[in-house]
């Protein structure tokens, strides 16, 4: 069993700035697979896999706070998702996560959401607005925040 989050962010990004500003040093940061795709392990390390992939007209969905529906839809966005085993989520694979969120979005400017499984909403920045979504039953949950947020 494993969990997979995403964070989305809007447009047409160049993937190796979005590659680099995930990593902590140059050991962590993801290598291109293919123009479009660049992906590193970091299970032992981090506690998740991530990779960094671009794409257009994408539509998400998700659950938000009090089961209210929400979706976007964008014509060009890259997505940057963190894979984790469920050994080791709480204590090594989401906080590294949250991490790595925070860094994406003290880096760049871009509208963002963050999605675990495809179907719960747990962040959104809109116009440099962050908000946290599933508070209690997510974010209060695991005890963090996103730093910067």
């Amino acid at each position: 069993m494993s969990l997979g989050y995403c964070l989305t962010l809007a447009g047409e990004l160049p993937l190796d700035e979005i590659a680099a500003v995930t990593a902590l040093g140059p050991a962590e940061r993801p290598t291109p697979s293919s123009p479009r795709l660049f992906g590193v392990n970091l299970q032992d390390e981090r506690g998740y896999s991530i990779s960094v992939h671009s794409g257009t007209h994408g539509y998400y969905w998700a659950e938000g706070d009090h089961d209210a529906s929400w979706e976007w839809k964008l014509d060009t966005y890259v997505n940057v998702t963190f894979d984790m085993r469920k050994y080791g989520l709480v204590d090594k694979g989401i906080p590294n996560m949250v991490a790595t969120v925070g860094r994406v979005l003290a880096g760049r400017g871009e509208d963002a959401a963050l999605v675990q499984d495809g179907n719960y909403l747990l962040l959104t920045r809109t116009a440099g607005v962050v908000r946290r979504h599933r508070q209690r039953q997510w974010w209060n949950h695991y005890g963090l925040d996103v730093p910067g947020a």
